[in-house]
């Protein structure tokens, strides 16, 4: 059995700016502050180490766990109307064919792998129609520390299949550096695809077990499960 853990963001669809519009209206309504996340990139960062992070910056402290529960109370509050407003919110090339021809292949588990907020994850999956194509995942939710929410991941797919610990292959499938690495951390093969804000030499430099340019091209990614 494959189980293949899919990243969202950059991976599977573009928001539109909806996740950084959300975490600015978050800081704006509760602590004052203005275009947070301006100039920043959190490509692969899980939504938790994103809130902690810039709640850090500007108050020089590390939030307690009440903080963080109220940003991301706040956060997904936000998010919600951003994702279902968002004019530039799209689906990656090739991603629904992808998914529809891996739906129906009896020896492959499709997951979820994201740093995303699961109900985050949920909002945004929603939007894409992709919602039904996912059996398991992990979230950022479950865990700030990106190696460890594709182990829980690939945990939970194992539990949903059963058999040996020899019997299952899995893939993680992201769009950033950090995929790479959580995915080699966690005992998976690596496939990066230069579909976020990453390029192709800059995935390839982390070394991908292997490396594509989209998902337009359907035979291609599925010689890789052959």
């Amino acid at each position: 059995m494959n189980l293949l853990l899919f990243d969202i963001d950059g991976t599977l669809l573009l928001s539109g700016g909806a996740g950084n519009r959300a975490m600015d209206r978050t800081f704006s309504f509760l602590y004052a502050v203005p275009g947070a996340t301006e100039g920043r990139d959190f490509s692969g960062m899980t939504d938790p180490a994103i809130l902690r992070n810039l709640f850090l910056h500007f108050h020089r402290r590390d939030c307690t766990k009440e903080e963080l529960k109220e940003m991301a109370r706040a956060y997904l509050g936000f998010l919600k109307e951003e994702v279902q407003t968002s004019p530039n919110f799209r689906v990656l090339p090739g991603v629904v064919e992808l998914l529809r021809h891996l739906s129906g292949r009896r020896e492959v588990l499709l997951g979820i792998a994201t740093g995303n907020l699961e109900p985050g994850a949920r909002i945004k999956l929603r939007r894409a129609g992709l919602s039904t194509c996912f059996r398991f995942g992990a979230y950022g939710s479950d865990s700030e520390d990106r190696p460890r929410i594709v182990a829980l991941a690939i945990e939970r797919g194992k539990g949903l299949v059963g058999g040996g610990p020899n019997q299952h292959l899995s893939f993680v499938i992201g769009d950033t550096p950090l995929d790479i690495k959580a995915g080699k951390r966690a005992g998976a093969l690596t496939i990066a695809v230069a579909t976020g804000t990453k390029s192709l030499e800059e995935l390839r430099r982390h070394r991908p077990t292997y490396l594509l340019r989209d998902f337009s091209q359907l035979q291609e990614f599925l010689r890789i499960l052959s």
